[in-house]
């Protein structure tokens, strides 16, 4: 065992960074069943050492001595969330590739000023449509027209060479395919030169008057699955025929939460309602079942005590014949007896 590997087990942050700066092979494979950096940072859960340990190059693919990767391990320990970073990470050196031109290309297809901030939206596990929107909005390189054409069609090759490659990736190309047309609806809105990303956001958050059901949002991800060029993937087929409902709002942070603080004022107190009343039907039927099992059980009892009531008084029938039959034949006992205590007074009378 390493010292990378065990400041990563114990959640030393500062050690690791330290051991990688001096040097320390991220992917060293030498431990006796085969455990690497990344398998420790995800067994100990620490989302930070994970992130730093993908950063410095630790490969996602290496196996143990039981055949498991380390994002399996992670999730076989339930550390679900070191599991998300490790699947949604994207290395810099595979966007970095675009940054310099290919073959006939006399300009990149990315800037090299673009490359940091969309790779930060690649590797975040956040995909709510106003989260990315958000992320652009907080980059001035980004939130312009002409850098959004150019991040999209980089993020629609990226697709393609995830779903063309020998080991296909259907979750990255969908990923990459649905950042690409959340980027595309923000040229949409920044095309008469002016910042509307806010207004973007206000149409995403805006909900319908009866519910505050976000029907432009549900609109953008339908659209986007949609839109997916390979229609014989696994995946696509998957979300088209069952996209689980949300059943429960939580929000990222206190900047999301004050966006979206005009919807949710009116419609928080009639989900509160809502909440309420599912509440207390619950607990209603819970006390219902309650009762039913107690019912249940006291009529099991009664019957379970009836047949030993019967038997008991069966066998108290039984034993009064009993005695009366034994006083009956006392008598003809006794007087057998007797009869036979005065025979012997016969004979000697004819004696004499």
């Amino acid at each position: 065992m390493t010292p990378l590997m065990h400041a990563a087990y114990k959640g030393k942050l500062d050690m690791c960074r330290l051991l990688l700066r001096h040097g320390a092979d991220v992917n060293c494979h030498q431990h006796e069943h085969g455990y690497t950096a990344l398998m420790f940072a995800a067994l100990s859960g620490n989302k930070d050492i994970t992130w730093v340990m993908l950063e410095a190059g630790a490969e996602t693919d290496v196996v143990n001595s039981v055949g498991r990767t380390a994002a399996q391990m992670a999730a076989f320990v339930g550390q679900h969330d070191c599991v998300t970073i490790i699947n949604n990470f994207f290395p810099r050196e595979r966007l970095d590739y675009y940054t310099k031109p290919q073959g006939l290309d006399k300009e990149p297809k990315l800037p090299p000023k673009l490359a940091g901030p969309l790779h930060k939206i690649i590797t975040t596990t956040n995909l709510h449509p106003v989260k990315i929107v958000m992320l652009i909005n907080e980059n001035p390189l980004l939130a312009e027209e002409t850098a959004l054409n150019k991040c999209y069609k980089v993020m629609d090759l990226i697709c393609e060479k995830c779903m063309k490659q020998r080991d296909m990736n259907e979750v990255l190309a969908m990923k990459m395919h649905y950042i690409s047309c959340i980027f595309q609806k923000c040229i949409n809105f920044l095309k008469d030169g002016e910042n509307k990303l806010d207004t973007l956001i206000k149409s995403l958050l805006k909900g319908r008057a009866s519910d505050g059901f976000p029907v432009y949002q549900e609109k953008i991800i339908r659209e986007s699955i949609r839109k997916f060029p390979y229609c014989e993937a696994t995946l696509l087929q998957q979300l088209v025929r069952s996209i689980a409902p949300v059943e429960i709002v939580i929000y990222c942070n206190q900047t999301c939460q004050k966006t979206h603080w005009f919807a949710h004022k009116k419609i928080c107190k009639n989900l509160k309602d809502i909440y309420e009343k599912q509440q207390l039907e619950a607990a209603k039927e819970k006390s219902e079942e309650e009762n039913n099992g107690k019912l249940d059980v006291n009529s099991n009892c009664v019957n379970e005590e009836q047949p030993e009531a019967e038997t008991g008084t069966s066998r108290e029938d039984c034993n009064p014949e009993e005695s009366v039959e034994g006083e009956e034949e006392r008598p003809q006992s006794e007087a057998g007896l007797e009869g036979l205590q005065d025979a012997p007074a016969g004979p000697q009378a004819s004696e004499e």
